[in-house]
């Protein structure tokens, strides 16, 4: 085959090479694209910022987070949650205000002209100011702040805090984070090296990182946490979630997807 094999235009059969080269360009259709390994976070890695983790704390879920910033998230949520509630009063309120004026006997229809309480006049060709169009509504806020991985209700005291052992001691933090991935941290148990491809654990009494091959040969024998002596229920143990290999066995979804518009004849 020549060099100019994939560019040739004067074949009879229409490649792959040349469907996905013009759908990239005429920017329809939707692209799919295989996700490599430097696009994985790692085990020990924020889900908020994806960056390796100084005080790290875990949800009942097994999400991973910087303690400052999952704080600062949901401190952020709830005053979003504050103004949505304080907005929604005051809807509720302008309503049964208008209730009230249509059960007046008093209330008499007006002509569509007359310009509102707001002194505008109605307009038939936008569609969010003809006479009939209402105001939008607001929907009733939320309870309360949620995990952003896995949407379910999060407060501060569910937060458990997370005690890595590295594999040496002695170094610091900027050495630590310059070993490879897996070479980092070690289990508190067996001493295992830890990883995104070894499934771990986090025991909430002492927060100590096991992987779940210890848990299953060791701890569910005594529900007992080795690290301080407690009594463990199936709670207290949370397994971390960690992101993929790389490799499609991994059982993580590394494909990305874009939808868009699709040309039909």
């Amino acid at each position: 085959m020549t060099r100019h094999g994939k560019n040739c235009t004067a074949g009879a059969v229409y490649t792959y090479h040349e469907k996905r080269k013009d759908t990239a360009a005429s920017g329809y259709g939707t692209q799919r694209l295989r996700i490599g390994r430097d696009a994985v976070k790692d085990f020990d890695c924020c889900c908020l910022s994806l960056q390796p983790c100084r005080d790290p704390v875990v949800t009942p879920d097994g999400f991973l987070y910087e303690r400052e910033a999952i704080v600062q998230y949901l401190l952020h949520r709830k005053g979003e949650l504050a103004r949505q509630r304080k907005a929604y009063r005051r809807q509720q309120q302008q309503e049964r205000e208008q209730q009230k004026q249509k059960q007046s006997p008093q209330a008499a229809g007006g002509s569509t002209d007359d310009p509102g309480p707001s002194g505008t006049l109605p307009s038939f060709w936008i569609p969010s100011l003809t006479p009939e169009a209402g105001a939008e509504r607001l929907r009733k806020p939320e309870g309360g702040a949620r995990c952003p991985m896995s949407g379910r209700r999060l407060r501060l005291r569910d937060l458990t805090p997370v005690r890595f052992v590295p594999v040496e001691p002695g170094l610091r933090r900027q050495q630590l984070l310059a070993l490879p991935q897996g070479s980092r941290y070690r289990c508190a148990v067996s001493g295992d090296p830890l990883g995104n491809a070894s499934p771990c654990a986090v025991l909430r009494p002492s927060g100590s990182v096991v992987t779940l091959e210890c848990v299953e040969r060791l701890i569910r024998k005594e529900m007992k946490d080795p690290v301080t002596g407690e009594a463990l229920s199936e709670g207290d143990i949370i397994v971390l979630q960690r992101g993929g290999t790389g490799f499609a066995g991994s059982g993580i979804c590394l494909e990305a997807q874009k939808s868009r518009p699709v040309m039909q004849a």
